[in-house]
């Protein structure tokens, strides 16, 4: 069974125990209800940094929450949460959960440059411990955070995809095999634990401050396009993100959520409204290429991540639409912000380089690049077997 409503719980405890030294007035017992929020105690893992902080902030200056407790393991800048510091692993984490209504896991370590396997062992045991330790605190819902990634990039996929929509991604791309293990331990928790409610919300490719490798896409000299392939991007900006989160939280919207702005725009209107030209591949030489280079450790970027820049993967937000949510962002103003926010970064084939190399690879477009950087490669191993 699920926790009883908190004003319930609260009127319940105000009831039950009284202060031993005052016996506050109707008027003042009036006073004390007004003046204090009597929404959920909400925890928020991952609460010092990105998307976490954000929320954070947020959550903690709406008048709908009672308390905002910060988990992360270090302590983040929002003065109004009650910190706790620690790994999201460590089983003690149940202790400090005791008294939340609703967790909001966004400790997940989704960064190019980490080793796969420590991604791994990271976001899934931390994502089972965070489960398991909210049904032992008597927490009622926890709120996890994936992505539109998990309903794969396919030539044959729906525009717009549907939320109840199949999740057809394989574990090719950068971290989708760790968001994928996370939908299958959401939807095992109610059973595994009875009274635990799960929500699921899905950003679609998220632009605010991050790194992935969607969005170093629009760091390269050129747009790099696969011969036949029909690309659709919907974006989805940070505040959006923590506005459906928001929503999760105060039960107003639940299940599996898909978040983005409205629509998409098509291939040829992300380069007109960017300005960058594109340099066209055909699928063998694009994603061999890149295939070979990530091998030998050259990109951070394995060959799944080129699906997701060829095959449509938008979805229609409908359950938050019904809902009565909105983004307060388009498609057009956060590819701006990116655009913006990329500004003066070089990347080739997902790798960052310096300015002296973004001139030449500029020079020779994208495409020519990585494929120059795979035969310097090849040069070299046929030069090390001479000697």
């Amino acid at each position: 069974m699920s926790s009883p409503d908190p004003q319930v719980r609260a009127a319940r405890n105000e009831s039950t125990h009284p202060s031993p030294d005052h016996h506050p007035s109707t008027r003042e017992q009036r006073a004390d209800r007004t003046a204090a929020p009597r929404g959920p105690v909400v925890a928020v893992t991952g609460a010092a940094s990105g998307v976490g902080a954000l929320l954070t902030a947020r959550l903690a200056a709406s008048e709908e929450i009672k308390q905002v407790i910060g988990i992360d393991e270090r302590r983040g800048e929002c003065a109004e949460a009650l910190w706790h510091i620690l790994d999201v692993r460590d089983p003690a984490i149940a202790d400090k959960l005791r008294g939340a209504d609703v967790v909001v896991h966004l400790a997940l370590d989704l960064d190019l440059e980490t080793d796969a396997a420590a991604r791994t062992a990271y976001n899934v045991r931390g994502t089972q411990t965070v489960l398991t330790a909210a049904a032992a605190a008597g927490v009622h819902r926890v709120v996890l955070c994936t992505s539109t990634m998990v309903y794969g990039a396919l030539p044959d996929n729906e525009l717009p995809l549907s939320e109840d929509a199949e999740l057809r991604a394989t574990a090719e791309a950068t971290g989708v095999g760790d968001l994928l293990e996370i939908e299958r331990l959401a939807r095992r928790a109610p059973r595994a634990h009875p009274g635990l409610n799960v929500t699921v919300v899905r950003p679609a490719v998220l632009v605010g401050n991050t790194d992935t490798a969607l969005t170093r896409y629009f760091e390269s000299p050129r747009l790099l396009v696969v011969a036949g392939s029909r690309p659709a991007w919907q974006f989805c900006h940070v505040e959006d993100l923590c506005s459906a989160l928001e929503y999760a939280v105060l039960e107003k919207v639940e299940g599996e959520l898909a978040v983005g702005c409205d629509g998409w725009l098509e291939q040829e209107e992300v380069e007109e409204l960017s300005g960058i030209r594109r340099m066209e591949l055909p699928s063998a030489v694009a994603l061999g290429a890149a295939a070979r280079l990530h091998r030998i450790g050259l990109t951070p970027s394995p060959a799944g991540d080129l699906a997701y820049t060829m095959y449509p993967w938008v979805v229609s937000g409908s359950r938050l639409h019904a809902a009565r949510w909105r983004p307060a962002h388009t498609n057009e103003e956060v590819l701006a912000e990116l655009l913006e926010e990329v500004s003066g970064r070089h990347t080739v084939a997902g790798r960052r380089l310096g300015r002296k190399d973004a001139t030449a690879a500029g020079a020779a477009g994208a495409t020519v690049a990585l494929l120059g950087a795979a035969a310097v490669v090849r040069r070299a191993r046929k030069a090390r077997r001479r000697i």
